[in-house]
């Protein structure tokens, strides 16, 4: 194994060998499967941070519409409404398990399916001989520098899933994110786009199709808007859009998968309508309940950018008085020049903040905990380092008070730990509500 990782540290990334060789496995996958994505309307969507919650909320959509979807993401395999953990814990997996998911969605008499498409799995080819009807954008920020060298690389390579579709299908595009542009200017049939604010048709390119919000609120576990659709300089609604969960970044989510659900045939009022009964991914923003007199949220917050949107929401939630308590750390072999800026921005937007081990792969867990230590600033709030998690969440739980917001960041749904011993079991979810009951019965 040793000499398997020095070889591949010798090949670089982009090395014609390396791509050669994921190329390959990715023919032969799709070839052993016998080509199962041509049987299937497949909807492709990739992003920095919301593609998990908006892989989910497409498939909900198009269950409700009557159409047999399977997905695939981060979190979960789910083949119409059987919903399995995605134990890989990878964005795109192997193109092995890739192309087996979706043979398997064929053999289930699927119609449709939603995959999340990773910046890796697009440069390694994981997603090949997949003929995407619809492309998605999320949005874009700072992350997996270390693989893609910088910001305009990495948008770069999210941008292969537009050029995928090869000038047919639709891609959807976040008018708001800076790629909007860049990946604007990929020829495809039909282009959809979204925006918080309703945007000039002449900033629109041909064939318009926007759609937009006004009336935004925000309110603890539930969030709502007025939806419009600009068609062709035609505006059509308008349309009241309600999600049981909390945080405007959900709106924006659900603008994707409203336009990823559109795009294939799904009439906005049923997409709509279908989105009142959605109840959120596992480990997105999720609520742990049990009977505590403050909230506790399970996320899968890891980038800069969704830790300012996830404690900015959480915020708005809050009473003035009351304060937020964040769990924070930082994944191993990966983009450590973020470390010191998520302990930064913790620091500036919550009230307590713990740093402790989260994903530390082949890296000493101390040495990836001082990084972002080094980025608190302990005059801004109430700091404390606890290496061991378990401990460090018992510790938060316990400083938690009436009407304050505890969120436990980055292992989201998580069942496994990545050390450099291999996976250690790791649920998240269920060590805080354990942790919870115990509170409950001492008090």
């Amino acid at each position: 194994m040793r000499i398997l990782n020095k070889l591949k540290s010798l090949i670089g990334n982009r090395s014609p060998i390396r791509l050669g060789w994921h190329y390959g496995k990715a023919f032969l996958a799709a070839l052993i499967n016998w080509f199962p994505a041509r049987n299937l309307t497949v909807i492709g969507i990739t992003g920095t941070d919301g593609k998990t919650t908006t892989v989910s909320m497409t498939a909900h959509i198009l269950l409700c519409a009557g159409i047999p979807t399977g997905a695939l993401s981060t979190a979960f395999l789910q083949v119409k409404e059987d919903i399995q953990w995605n134990e890989t814990q990878k964005t795109s997996p192997s193109p092995f398990l890739v192309q087996q998911f979706l043979k398997k969605l064929v053999q289930n008499n699927c119609s449709h399916a939603v995959l999340e498409v990773s910046s890796h799995g697009l440069v390694q080819g994981r997603v090949n001989h997949i003929n995407f009807a619809v492309a998605a954008i999320t949005n874009t920020s700072m992350e997996h520098l270390d693989y893609h060298g910088s910001l305009e690389q990495y948008r770069k390579d999210k941008g292969k899933l537009f050029k995928m579709l090869k000038g047919k299908g639709t891609k959807v595009l976040n008018y708001s994110d800076e790629t909007y542009k860049l990946y604007s200017a990929i020829p495809t049939e039909c282009t959809f786009s979204y925006s918080f604010e309703k945007v000039p048709s002449a900033k629109c390119q041909v064939p318009n199709s926007h759609l937009w919000l006004s009336n935004i609120l925000t309110k603890q576990n539930k969030t709502s808007a007025t939806l419009h659709h600009n068609l062709n300089n035609l505006e059509l609604g308008p349309w009241t859009l309600e999600l049981s969960l909390p945080g405007s970044f959900n709106l924006e989510n659900a603008l994707c998968a409203i336009s990823c659900a559109v795009s294939v045939g799904v009439n906005i009022e049923e997409a709509v309508e279908a989105l009142k009964s959605f109840r959120g991914a596992p480990g997105r923003m999720e609520l742990i309940d049990e009977g505590q007199p403050f909230s506790v949220y399970v996320d899968f917050t890891v980038t800069p950018a969704a830790y300012k949107k996830t404690l900015t929401t959480l915020r708005q939630m809050i009473e003035p008085e009351n304060r937020i308590l964040v769990l924070t750390g930082s994944c191993g072999d990966r983009m450590k020049e973020k470390r010191p800026i998520v302990g930064k921005i913790c620091s500036q937007l919550a009230d307590v903040v713990v740093v402790t081990n989260e994903d530390p792969y082949t890296e000493n867990p101390e040495k990836i905990i001082h990084e972002v230590w080094t980025g608190v600033d302990k005059n801004q709030c109430e700091a404390h380092r606890i290496s061991d998690r378990r401990e460090a969440m018992e510790f938060l739980l316990k400083q938690a008070q009436p009407g304050d917001a505890v969120i436990l960041c980055a292992k989201g749904s998580d069942t496994t730990m990545w050390t450099a011993g291999g996976q250690i079991p790791w649920d998240e979810r269920g060590i805080a509500k354990e942790l919870l009951k115990e509170l409950r019965m001492k008090n």
